[in-house]
């Protein structure tokens, strides 16, 4: 069973077709714990700010069944767009703590070349880690959908997977043990996308 969360923050239904598309079809859209602690895949969707994605997985106490997921169950996890940023410790966005399950903050581009924010459209992306399972053929002409103004920012390198330019190099795939994000939207990426989701969806348990 894959799993998309459902905490009313992102483009469920497109995720869901895009795996379903791929054949995969054993797949659902859940916040039940059972569920989600059963799964073999978990996507964190994910669309609006930091501090109102927090609290809507708090509230359902979703933020302690994707921790345990991640950090017992040791099972793959995929956070995108704002589901990345949550994975995260922080960001300049709001002022409450991320889920804390890879070591970075976000924050805020900073560009004085006259380029707009947020950072919306298409934009090719550089493979840091070519050996990554979730990085599988993928090259540095792949591109993909983007729509955010808040970034990635680690001081350790060895957890970046994926970069992309805007202004200047900036962290958009991040992967720690089973964990891992994508800032852009696979869902909107056709090819591109559905490769990424491809490899995502054959990792299997860490």
């Amino acid at each position: 069973m894959i799993t998309i969360i459902d905490y009313d923050m992102g483009n469920v239904g497109s995720i869901k077709n895009m795996i379903e598309y791929l054949g995969f079809a054993d797949v659902e859209i859940s916040s039940d714990e059972e569920r989600i602690l059963k799964s073999t895949h978990l996507i964190l969707p994910g669309v609006g700010s930091f501090d109102e994605g927090m609290k809507n997985l708090e509230e359902r106490g979703l933020d302690k069944i994707i921790r345990k997921y991640a950090l017992e169950l040791k099972k793959p996890i995929m956070g995108i767009c704002l589901g990345m940023q949550l994975l995260g410790n922080s960001s300049e966005e709001g002022v409450k703590p991320g889920l804390s399950l890879i070591d970075f903050h976000n924050i805020r581009f900073r560009l004085d070349q006259g380029l707009k924010i947020p950072h919306m459209g298409w934009n090719t992306i550089k493979v840091k880690k070519t050996e990554n399972p979730l990085l599988k053929e993928l090259d540095d002409d792949y591109r993909y959908y983007f729509v955010h103004s808040y970034h990635a920012v680690t001081n350790d390198l060895n957890t970046i997977i994926l970069t992309a330019e805007y202004g200047y190099e900036v962290v958009v795939g991040i992967n720690e043990g089973s964990v891992y994000g994508v800032q852009f939207h696979p869902e909107k990426s056709h090819k591109f996308g559905m490769k990424l989701m491809r490899n995502f969806l054959e990792i299997v348990n860490v």
